[in-house]
């Protein structure tokens, strides 16, 4: 007798502990998962362009609360008076898919929504079930526009390059670029240097943190070329570098699509890469035609 009232003891204090964390305890009112091929970071890079999307479309504004690039980003939404926290934990499942666990509070109706949402299909249910649907069926769109294939570890070559240093945002690379393109091109054909070769972007420093980029946009030339160095003109060797290297083919304003899935590899395959992305653009935009067949061939050096 005494035994069974040990458990009914046990039992009523574990479902009691049990209640108490589902109720107060826990992260989150509702948790949704799916996987996707894609790398980590573009994953993460589409929640926040997804939230931008949002925020000019539905009104929603959305602010990083917290994050750790590129598995875990936390954000805050407001709309009105909802005021929710979005927490994504991103993690790579195999060398093609990652995981995506999408966990919603209200910060308003959490406790009633913990109560309902397991038993009722709730409008608050509804509702996130078609937002975090809407994000995942956006990105496999986008994942439609590019593909990245690895190619193993290789030698770059030693190139002789006129190039400008700029700096952007992540998201702006190829704009910047682009904007940018009449500087060096414009100073070449007016001092009558010959481009040998296809560009190169040569990644100076990668802030993760700030999602900034510090590059030289580079043009190959002779050697020998004489020539006159101005306020934004300088030339150089980009030396061999030994590293991973991905072949992207795509529109160049998402090549950095490639820089995630080579560092996904190399986290997987315990091999240490530097931050320093080295790209060699065998397409020109300008020409138009299928984006697919834009290809692009991207080294990561060793660390």
């Amino acid at each position: 007798m005494k035994t069974n009232k040990k458990k009914v003891l046990f039992f009523s204090v574990l479902i009691s502990l049990f209640i108490v964390w589902y109720l107060f305890i826990k992260k989150s009112d509702y948790c949704i998962s799916f996987k996707v091929k894609a790398a980590t970071g573009t994953v993460f890079q589409g929640v926040q362009e997804w939230s931008a999307l949002r925020q000019s479309t539905e009104k929603e504004e959305y602010h990083t609360l917290e994050k750790k690039n590129f598995s875990f980003i936390k954000q805050s939404m407001t709309k009105g008076t909802i005021k929710m926290e979005y927490t994504w934990e991103i993690n790579t499942l195999n060398d093609s898919v990652t995981t995506v666990n999408a966990c919603i509070t209200d910060l308003d109706n959490s406790i009633y929504n913990r109560l309902t949402v397991p038993f009722f299909e709730t409008d608050f249910k509804k509702q996130q079930i078609e937002k975090i649907t809407n994000f995942r069926n956006g990105l496999n769109k986008h994942l439609e526009n590019f593909k990245i294939k690895i190619d193993g570890i290789v030698t770059s070559e030693e190139t002789f390059v006129a190039y400008i240093n700029l700096k952007s945002v992540m998201q702006e690379k190829a704009q910047t670029m682009i904007a940018n393109d009449a500087v060096i091109t414009g100073y070449l054909q007016q001092n009558n240097i010959k481009i040998t070769g296809k560009p190169y972007v040569e990644i100076e420093n990668w802030d993760l943190d700030k999602e900034t980029l510090d590059f030289n946009y580079c043009f190959p030339i002779a050697k020998n070329t004489k020539f006159i160095e101005n306020e934004f003109v300088k030339f150089k060797t980009l030396k061999t570098i030994k590293g991973l290297q991905a072949t992207y083919y795509g529109n160049f304003r998402t090549s950095d699509r490639a820089w995630f899935t080579l560092l996904d590899y190399a986290n997987r395959h315990d091999i240490k890469l530097s931050k320093k992305p080295l790209e060699h653009f065998l397409a020109n935009p300008f020409n138009g035609g299928d984006e697919l067949t834009w290809e692009t061939k991207i080294v990561i050096p060793f660390e």
